[in-house]
């Protein structure tokens, strides 16, 4: 199975935090948010993920790299850092039917 994980925010709301990382590689306890979400996608039978990401992305591949520490493999949907493509938002409105 297969899934997608929306990383690729600004996370304005958890400034001065995500000046400089981004919100879904801010850390929670041990781990950065992300990561829980990768052990239970893990441990929920998905073994390939997409992680759509815009700000920083070379660190999101620093720190998760490949996915095999978490036992998934991981690709990448690079968004331009300084122009995200916010289709994902666009997408994802609710309905005003």
């Amino acid at each position: 199975m297969k899934a997608m994980i929306l990383a690729a925010g600004r996370g304005q709301r958890m400034r001065p935090l995500t000046d400089e990382t981004p919100k879904p590689l801010l850390k929670v306890g041990e781990k950065a948010l992300i990561e829980y979400h990768l052990y239970a996608l893990a441990k929920a039978g998905f073994k390939e993920i997409v992680v759509n990401v815009a700000f920083h992305p070379q660190q999101f591949l620093q720190l998760l790299g490949d996915g095999s520490r978490y036992g998934v493999r991981i690709h990448y949907s690079m968004e331009p850092e300084n122009e995200p493509l916010d289709t994902a938002a666009e997408f994802f409105k609710p309905c005003l039917c």
